[in-house]
């Protein structure tokens, strides 16, 4: 018999947080005793009525010790970025492992944090020892870990690509261009302008070009993952559909190498993976979205070599990254509740 193991979720009024809990409702061994907001008192149901009849739990406004109270094993953490800092401490040291959604704990260096999010670290020691929730390239060190932080989706849509092709030295780590275009879902569940039905349906638009959060996010886990120091161009998109990212990317190749030697490159590389599936022909959103897939392919293309990746940020590029790794810490088949 599966030994039950008692959840909570903080910040659960979200998109990711939505999508978790439709994953976690099939999980054999997964119970959601705890859903917190800081603000709202409603039922998760009320919130999300798409899950009517499958939780009849209710928003509340708890603390760390109140969760273990509940006989909480495992918290994510949905809340926004610099957030999950401020209670992760406490969460762990009451015993608590932590699976962060938010930036938090993605960086090995507290400085580099400090810079793009504006603010000072609140738990900077744990930053060296917290892996890097992509199963893919850290599948060891997340399953024995306590504390997880869950990647960023460009990252994820990036990175996959990317990383074996920098392992393996067929590209030049200082000469990558990743352009990525995300669904509005993306841009969170909080309105503003940008999200508004008239500003951006029937229109494509870039933002924080050459400024973007996830910029050092992608250089320091491909750095890590490769061993060479590597520097991007990201420009992100807002695209109007619900879900899902294609992210391209242009880049400088270090020796000779044709199309099908690099697909099959990636297909051994990729091999035995179960939500990584390298494809020859160019992929679309609409082959992963409501999955924990990506399909990739790479093409060479007079002087370039370029990649083509899609995700469903949601999902892989989220939701579905937390239980996985929510799985490898716990010892359960990656694939539950995925497939």
């Amino acid at each position: 018999m599966t030994n039950t193991i008692k959840i909570a979720i903080l910040g659960a009024t979200g998109y990711t947080a939505l999508e978790l809990l439709k994953l976690l409702s099939r999980h054999p061994a997964a119970e959601v005793v705890a859903v917190t907001s800081r603000e709202n008192t409603s039922c998760i149901s009320e919130i999300h009525p798409s899950l009517t009849g499958q939780y009849s739990i209710c928003c509340e406004n708890l603390s760390p010790q109140e969760l273990k109270a509940r006989g909480v094993d495992t918290v994510f953490s949905c809340l926004p970025h610099t957030a999950t800092a401020a209670v992760a401490p406490e969460l762990l040291d009451l015993g608590m492992k932590v699976i962060d959604f938010g930036a938090d704990y993605r960086f090995n260096d507290a400085a580099v944090f400090n810079k793009w999010y504006n603010v000072t670290h609140q738990d900077p020691d744990r930053l060296p020892t917290t892996p890097y929730g992509l199963p893919e390239l850290f599948r060891d060190e997340i399953k024995k870990a306590a504390l997880v932080a869950n990647p960023g989706c460009y990252p994820t849509s990036a990175i996959l690509p990317l990383a074996p092709l920098l392992k393996g030295e067929f590209i030049a780590p200082d000469d990558i261009i990743i352009d990525s275009k995300s669904g509005i879902s993306g841009a969170g569940r909080k309105p503003s302008m940008k999200t508004l039905y008239p500003e951006c349906n029937e229109a494509i638009s870039a933002y924080a070009v050459g400024a973007h959060r996830h910029t050092p996010e992608i250089e320091e886990v491909l750095t890590t993952a490769s061993g060479k120091p590597t520097k991007i161009i990201f420009t992100p998109h807002l695209t109007p559909m619900d879900r899902g990212i294609l992210t391209t990317t242009y880049l400088k190749p270090l020796k000779p190498a044709t199309e099908e030697e690099l697909l099959a490159y990636l297909r051994e590389f990729y091999a035995g993976e179960p939500f990584v599936h390298v494809v020859d022909a160019p992929p679309s959103t609409k082959d992963v979205i409501y999955t924990n897939r990506c399909h990739l392919t790479v093409r060479v293309v007079g002087s370039r070599v370029m990649t083509i990746s899609v995700i469903d940020n949601l999902i892989k590029g989220a939701s579905g990254a937390a239980v996985q790794n929510f799985n490898l810490i716990h010892g359960f088949d990656e694939t539950t509740a995925l497939i």
